[in-house]
């Protein structure tokens, strides 16, 4: 199962950007001998100024056919790292071809997008920048697979 970020704005180099890069490659790594095909991220950006409703018809363009679509949202579900990981299994068990974890810009999703979405995730209650909730997706992204793995990442 392939799995993608699709998230709007451009990220510069950086520390932000060293760190993505270093979790996915992990991510690639260890998932790849659980069915993990790899993991892309599809940056958007609204260069006409359309706000947040031109952000939602990028995003939604670019989420693969057939994929679980899956928002970063304040009001998501709150999950621990081993439910995330489950879940993760569980999706890739259902046979969907993709996943697709949906992060809006600095004024957050549409109703409508969120409303599309298999799933709504929250990283707690807390409003994070929208570039250091990639961040911590693709730590968490990391993590499930080295739970599912049965690796010492994970501590308990």
């Amino acid at each position: 199962m392939r799995v993608q970020l699709s998230v709007v704005g451009r990220l510069r180099n950086g520390p932000e950007k060293d760190l993505i890069e270093d979790y996915l490659t992990r991510f690639e790594r260890t998932g790849r001998a659980l069915g993990f095909t790899g993991a892309t991220i599809v940056e958007v950006e609204d260069k006409k100024g359309g706000g947040q409703q031109a952000e939602a018809e990028l995003l939604l363009k670019s989420i693969p056919k057939g994929a679980v679509i899956v928002t970063l949202d304040e009001r998501g579900k709150l999950l621990t790292s081993p439910e995330f990981a489950t879940q993760l299994g569980h999706w890739r068990d259902s046979g969907a071809p993709a996943v697709c974890f949906v992060i809006g810009g600095a004024d957050g999703l549409t109703r409508e997008l969120r409303a599309q979405a298999d799933t709504s995730i929250s990283f707690g209650k807390m409003v994070w920048p929208h570039m250091l909730a990639r961040v911590m997706l693709c730590e968490q992204l990391y993590r499930a697979v080295s739970i599912l793995a049965g690796s010492p990442y994970h501590r308990v």
